[in-house]
This record gives structure tokens, C-alpha cells and sequence, in this order.
């Protein structure tokens, strides 16, 4: 055989020899990759992740860190609450990483899960869970109410402002508390109604009866609503597009389902909370306990955007600043349900 053949036989069992090892190389490092993958599941309550409001602001952060971070991400809506707690002990059994549960309805769920599961992160939302792998995610809701009940107020020509909320339980009382004590803020003499859709879970997904209860308060005189009631917010907005009145949505900005009734929105800024502990728990920084989100971290606020800003002259807006200052400095004290007498 020709020496010149030889050569390039050789080399050719090189370049397969080097093809060989890089293909493996890049086997083993897809690999690792993937087992080195932080997994998430995320357990969202009745309303899912199309309720423009609560469960979609979580569903929007963990989705915005799936892009992001690279993470894998699995959801499950949980349409029976009996069945809260088999989803995350489903989603532990499986060995994700992190397991998030979306509303104070999953607190026994998440709080059993954990200590059946101490190697497993969870976070919960609207919940306070004592443990050493479980991260409390609480928002001040009443100071971002308060702010949206002196809008409210200063917005109101009927001197008449309503709340609708949705399921009657401690934490939707503590938002009307603190749109009340807005109102009152600006005038001591505002008239309040408060009316909620149900007592069951049942009640985040009724529009129809929040509409009813809407149209009520607007027909004794309110010009302003306020909307606390997860998915049955829609019906709410719809009773103001009838009346020609106002809306205040919540949870997420909601300024865009209806421009022009839609006064402005009370975030709670559940995609952060949700996006900063799935980054955290990557970077090896989770750690167990209370976040709490207020004013001061901007946790909560009141939503400004092109859909309502015509609705909120300039004035306004620089008082709804001086408040929210003053309450971040504690020159103001917002009530808060939670600690009533």
C-alpha cells in the first residue's frame, strides 16, 4: 500500500476517532444538563391560569423563569379543592425541586406535603407555613386598598363607593378595610357598601353574581366598585360597561379588559414573588420563612398605564403619590383586618 494511502487512512480514523469523542462528549454534557435541570411545579387554585388576574400573575412568572432560567416547568389546576393536596404530594413524589401553591386555600395541603417531604422546596402564596422548606410569600394588601379607595374617593361624583368581593374570608375582608379607610381618608362622609358573591370557592368563578351584586350598588347610588373576586371580576366590569361607572380591577393590571371603565387596578406582584424564589432556589438561595411585599418593595400598588391614564388627571395621581408615601413612612396607618380588636 502506498505510503500516501497510508497517511490518509490514518488520519481518517483521526477524524472519526475525534467525531466519536465529541459526540459523546456532547451526550454527556446534554445529559448533566438535564438532570442538573431545576424542576417546578406550580399548583394553581379554581380560577387557573386564565382568570386574568391572581392565578395568571403566577402563572406569568413562573412561565417568564421557564423562559429565562431554563427551567422545567409543570402546572396543574386544581378544580376540586380536595384534590390540592394529592397534586403536590404528586408533584414531590416525583422529586421536583420546588413545588409552588397558589392561594390560602392550599395551606394545610402545603404545610402537610412539606413535613412529609423535608428535601422538597415549597413556596405558597396567601399562606403561612412555619417551616424550614417553606417560603410564606404574604402581601400587604390592604395598603395598595387603601390607595385604590382614596382614588376612589377623589374619583367618586356620587359620594358612593362599593366593594365586591369574592369569597367572605378574613383575607378578602382585610382588602375591604383598607379601600374603605382610603375612601374615608379623602371624605369622612363617603358612603361604603361592601357585598360578597359566596362563601365557598365557588365563588371566584361566578361573574354572573358579581354582576348582580354590582349592578345593586350602582343602582343605590355607587359610581365607583372596587373587585376582589378572582375570575368573577369580569362581572363587575361588565356591570360598570353597562352603567357608565367605574371599576377598580385587582391582583393584576386588568386596565386592559376594559379602557375606559376600568379606573385602575391594586397589584399584588405575585409574578415577582413567584419569578424571584424560582431564581433563588436555582442559585442555591432559597431559604425558608416570610416574604412579605408592600408598598415599600413595591409589592402592591395601584396600576398606571396607557388604557387609564386619561382617567387619572395629574393632580390626583401626585395626592395618591403623597399618600403612598406617607404610608411607607408610617405617617399613616392603614387597619388592617388581620389585627382588628
Amino acid at each position: 500500500m502506498p505510503k500516501s494511502t497510508q497517511v490518509s487512512l490514518l488520519l481518517g480514523d483521526q477524524m472519526m476517532f475525534k467525531s466519536i469523542l465529541t459526540n459523546l462528549l456532547i451526550m454527556l454534557i446534554s445529559t448533566f444538563s438535564f438532570a442538573n435541570t431545576l424542576k417546578v411545579g406550580l399548583v394553581l387554585d379554581k380560577g387557573g391560569k386564565d382568570d386574568k388576574s391572581f392565578n395568571a400573575a403566577a402563572y406569568l412568572g413562573a412561565t417568564k423563569a421557564q423562559k429565562d432560567l431554563k427551567i422545567d416547568l409543570k402546572y396543574v389546576e386544581a378544580t376540586d379543592t380536595n384534590a390540592i393536596e394529592n397534586l403536590h404530594r404528586s408533584f414531590a413524589r416525583k422529586n421536583f425541586d420546588l413545588v409552588i401553591g397558589i392561594g390560602f386555600a392550599q395551606k394545610d395541603a402545603v404545610q402537610k406535603v412539606a413535613a412529609q417531604f423535608p428535601k422538597v422546596k415549597f413556596a405558597i402564596v396567601d399562606g403561612e407555613i412555619n417551616a424550614a422548606n417553606v417560603r410564606s410569600l404574604l402581601f400587604e394588601e390592604h395598603e395598595g386598598s387603601f390607595l385604590v379607595g382614596a382614588l376612589a374617593a377623589m374619583t367618586s361624583k356620587t359620594n358612593s363607593v362599593g366593594f365586591v368581593g369574592g369569597m367572605d374570608i378574613p383575607l378578602i375582608r382585610r382588602f375591604a378595610m383598607g379601600y374603605v379607610a382610603g375612601a374615608k381618608y379623602i371624605n369622612p362622609k363617603i358612603t361604603t357598601t361592601e357585598n360578597y358573591v359566596g362563601v365557598t370557592g365557588e365563588a371566584w368563578n361566578n361573574p354572573a353574581k358579581a354582576k348582580e351584586l354590582a349592578l345593586a350598588q350602582f343602582a343605590k347610588g355607587a359610581d365607583v366598585i372596587y373587585a376582589g373576586a378572582g375570575a368573577s371580576n369580569t362581572g363587575v366590569f361588565d356591570a360598570a360597561e353597562d352603567k357608565k361607572k367605574f371599576a377598580i380591577g385587582c391582583d393584576s393590571n386588568q386596565n386592559w379588559i376594559k379602557p375606559g371603565v376600568i379606573l385602575t387596578s391594586m397589584l399584588k406582584a405575585v409574578d415577582v414573588a413567584v419569578y424571584d424564589t424560582i431564581k433563588e432556589t436555582q442559585e442555591g438561595k432559597f431559604t425558608g420563612g416570610v416574604s412579605r411585599f408592600g408598598l415599600k418593595n413595591k409589592g402592591v400598588d395601584y396600576t398606571l398605564d396607557q388604557y387609564n391614564e386619561k382617567l387619572i388627571p395629574a393632580e390626583t395621581r401626585k395626592k395618591l403619590e403623597d399618600i403612598k408615601a406617607k404610608i411607607i413612612a408610617g405617617q399613616i396607618q392603614v387597619p388592617d383586618y388581620y389585627k382588628k380588636k
